[in-house]
């Protein structure tokens, strides 16, 4: 039995140095798909990611796995923005093809549907690019510099 090796930032005097470490937990391996899109630790696949609507925990209440690591930045905005804008120009667009719909209507139908499903894939998205950058251990890039 794996689990997923995970990258951390260690915080001293100022300064970020990369972490590497393979995780010493005896767990089965979790779906890392699985994990992310319920919200789920990305190590045991039981505790919480999340300790709000898109706040992430500080640690995992089953496995104790510390969450520092855990930045997803603005990947799950921009998926959430060219997924569901394809959807709702794609379905507005056919609409006024097929129905010449007034402006108001358009209005009441595509600005609430947007809202909805924006908020509702941010959520996912956010905990899959988690779990998946726990998963395969992804940090910052880094340059080296050679003397």
């Amino acid at each position: 039995m794996q689990s997923c090796p995970f990258v951390f930032w260690v915080r001293s005097d100022d300064t970020m140095r990369l972490a590497m470490s393979e995780d010493k937990a005896v767990l089965p391996p979790v779906d890392p798909v699985r994990a992310g899109l319920t919200g789920r630790c990305p190590r045991c696949g039981e505790g919480r990611l999340f300790s709000g609507f898109l706040t992430i925990g500080k640690h995992c209440a089953n496995c104790g796995l510390d969450y520092e690591f855990a930045d997803a930045g603005d990947g799950p905005a921009v998926f959430v923005i060219l997924i569901i804008g394809f959807i709702v120009v794609g379905l507005a667009l056919w609409m006024e093809v097929t129905t010449q719909a007034p402006l108001w209507l358009h209005f009441v139908l595509w600005i609430p549907l947007t809202v909805v499903l924006s908020l509702g894939a941010l959520r996912l998205i956010k905990g899959l690019l988690i779990t998946l950058q726990y998963c395969n251990k992804a940090a910052e890039g880094r340059l080296d510099v050679r003397k």
